[in-house]
């Protein structure tokens, strides 16, 4: 989760896209240069262990304006974890 926070930070689509899953990457991704990133607050993890095949991050990212809460689904694909989707919350 952390890096691809960083990722979007720094405008890295290649990584971004490289970290999503295959079943659910979108065929291209822009990024919005203005979008200024304050801050990441990991509010909540389920599973994710060497144990897990599965993980949820709770989190809040901040950008200058405002901030983006959203419960993220991960999944263990060949020994790493991609991001799968994410809910937004409030």
């Amino acid at each position: 989760m952390r890096s691809r926070y960083s990722a979007f930070v720094k405008l890295e689509r290649d990584y971004l896209l490289r970290t999503w899953h295959l079943r659910t990457r979108p065929g291209a991704l822009e990024l919005d240069p203005a979008m200024r990133w304050t801050g990441l607050e990991i509010l909540d993890t389920t599973d994710g262990s060497a144990f897990h095949t599965t993980a949820t991050v709770t989190f809040r990212a901040s950008f200058r304006g405002g901030s983006l809460h959203e419960r993220s689904r991960f999944e263990r694909v060949d020994g790493a974890w991609v991001y799968v989707d994410g809910e937004f919350l409030d």
